[in-house]
């Protein structure tokens, strides 16, 4: 899939843009796309580019009083707004962008990216010529293929890259809720992610009615038109079964729900998924993945993504998305209930702030420690010399580990800004246009996002107590089996995989001595992995699919 993408600053050597002006040339698509990803303002003075998808577009379209918005796209809406408001049309945007802006008489260039990051991106930091894409795919030619190893250990330790630093030394991401303004590469925030509790003596039942009546907002707003089918990923657990159900009530047109498992030998949540499928009387389908689907669709699905990820749903996630095409176009998903509203993954660091005195351990090492990944394995998998190269480098979770917001609140908002932006988000993104699909997640929205974080800790995770906010908020659309259910999260098999499955392969891979690790990683570490040896967690499956992960990306950007 081919995507825009431009060159600012020297461009006397550049060829056959599909538009240019001074300091500027924009690549298009070869394929003719039904939305054009080019818009000019109404004077003329701004040309907008991106990927834009606006929620609230009636609501911006009476604040800049333009009366020909249901006639035009979301990006001309932004471009004639920007004639209104300038840079600060941003803080207007309620929705998904990625958004370069050119004003042709003060020659300035803006780059804006939405609040919770849903779209990306790129541009590269060298030389005189700056490129610019939402994909890493299409600034390859314009950088070198050097690593850069803060990113490669940050990897290593979450099994995504967090931050604006790429794999590649040459490029950096626009962070969520930022804009940078070229010449003079100003980078500035115009929202930040911040703990804003008010109402202390709030009670339960007032956040989770406020947080209902939100939910359906937004939720309708995120459904495609009324005669048109809507899709739902539909694992079982409480996140994506309240999408379910308010997807159910809300669309009068069909509603698909898409659930996954690994086959009879492995554990899986269809009891519940069918459960709500039922309930809320959605055209379920059930998709059995193989291990050697699991294993022969890697390699595509890393092809589809920016930066790796070391998530082994990824495939599942393309290819569900591939299943869901077939009967829809839009596909709304549950991401986001756990870093919003105080999910399990939280526990370990809760345990932490109680108990870290006794342990010793300072805040970034047990917040790295909860990924459960190789954050305890850097000194010996990272070759000598690049641990020496990386391992007194700063972290980019210190700021928010010490902030004074609640500790919960903390956390969350670390996994909001980083796992969020730079794990979920870019993942359902990448992968549901991979699959032809327009993937949204409501609970990722902004408005949710912000009202999270103005609900007091102890209604979003108090003891074993979870989510207890978004429990009351949805109890009435759910069976009770749904909301008070355990919390599980889908869990691929990953070990089973690599014991049975995948071995001989992943050591031909990771083996190899030329394989695109080999430079950076210890080897013989990674044979006792392969051999079951050193790690008395039993996590070497999850480990080994970061690492497989990581070789394929790199063997495929070669």
């Amino acid at each position: 899939m081919t995507t825009w993408y431009l060159a600012w600053g020297k461009i006397d050597t550049v060829t056959e843009p599909h538009w240019q002006d001074e300091q500027i040339a924009i690549f298009l698509p070869q394929s003719s796309a039904s939305i054009s990803p080019l818009a000019f303002s109404p004077s003329g003075r701004f040309l907008a580019i991106g990927e834009v998808w606006l929620s609230e577009r009636q609501s911006l379209a009476q604040q800049c009083n333009n009366s020909t918005s249901t006639s035009i796209s979301d990006l001309q809406l932004i471009v004639t707004a920007w004639e209104h408001w300038g840079v600060a049309t941003l803080n207007h945007l309620v929705g998904m962008f990625g958004l370069v802006v050119w004003d042709r008489e003060q020659k300035e260039l803006w780059l804006g990216r939405d609040r919770t990051g849903a779209r990306t991106l790129y541009y590269t930091v060298n030389g005189a010529t700056h490129w610019i894409a939402p994909n890493l795919r299409s600034l390859a030619p314009y950088h070198n293929k050097e690593l850069d190893l803060v990113a490669l250990r940050d990897y290593l330790c979450c099994a995504f890259v967090p931050g604006e630093r790429t794999l590649w030394q040459q490029v950096r991401e626009l962070r969520p809720g930022t804009v940078l303004q070229f010449p003079g590469k100003r980078l500035q925030a115009y929202w930040q992610l911040q703990e804003q509790i008010t109402a202390t003596e709030g009670l339960l039942p007032s956040y989770s009615h406020q947080l209902r009546g939100m939910l359906e907002q937004v939720v309708q707003e995120y459904l495609p038109a009324a005669d048109e089918p809507v899709g739902v990923f539909l694992s079982g657990g409480l996140d994506s079964s309240c999408i379910t159900a308010l997807a159910a009530k809300l669309h009068p047109g069909p509603v698909h729900t898409y659930s996954i498992h690994f086959g009879s030998q492995c554990p899986n949540e269809l009891e519940f998924s069918s459960l709500v499928a039922q309930h809320c009387q959605s055209q379920h389908h059930i998709l059995e993945i193989s291990f050697r689907q699991m294993w022969e669709k890697l390699s595509e699905t890393m092809a589809w993504l920016d930066d790796p990820i070391g998530d082994p749903l990824t495939v599942p996630n393309l290819l569900l998305g591939q299943l869901a095409r077939e009967s829809v176009q839009v596909v709304l998903n549950g991401e986001g209930g756990d870093p919003c509203f105080g999910g399990p993954k939280n526990q370990p660091m809760l345990l932490h702030q109680l108990y870290g005195t006794v342990t010793e351990q300072d805040s970034l090492q047990a917040y790295l420690l909860a990924f459960k990944k190789c954050a305890t394995d850097l000194p010996q998998l990272l070759k000598p010399e690049i641990w020496r190269a990386v391992k007194q480098e700063p972290s980019v979770f210190s700021q928010d580990l010490e902030s004074t917001a609640s500790w919960l609140n903390r956390l969350m908002a670390l996994n909001i800004k980083f796992k969020g932006a730079d794990h979920i988000l870019t993942k359902v993104n990448n992968l549901t246009q991979a699959a032809g699909l327009q993937g949204r997640s409501p609970l990722f929205d902004q408005r949710v996002v912000e009202y999270s974080m103005q609900i007091p800790p102890q209604y979003k995770l108090s003891g074993t107590e979870e989510k207890a906010v978004l429990k009351q908020a949805v109890t009435d659309l759910l069976p009770r089996e749904i909301i008070y259910r355990p919390k599980s999260g889908m869990m691929v098999p990953v070990q089973l995989g690599f014991s049975q499955y995948w071995r001989r392969k992943a050591k031909a891979l990771l083996l190899n001595r030329k394989a695109a690790i080999a430079a950076y990683l210890n080897q013989s570490l990674i044979r006792n992995w392969l051999n079951y040896r050193g790690d008395p967690w039993q996590r070497y499956g999850v480990k080994l699919w970061l690492l497989v992960s990581l070789e394929i990306w790199l063997r495929g950007k070669k």
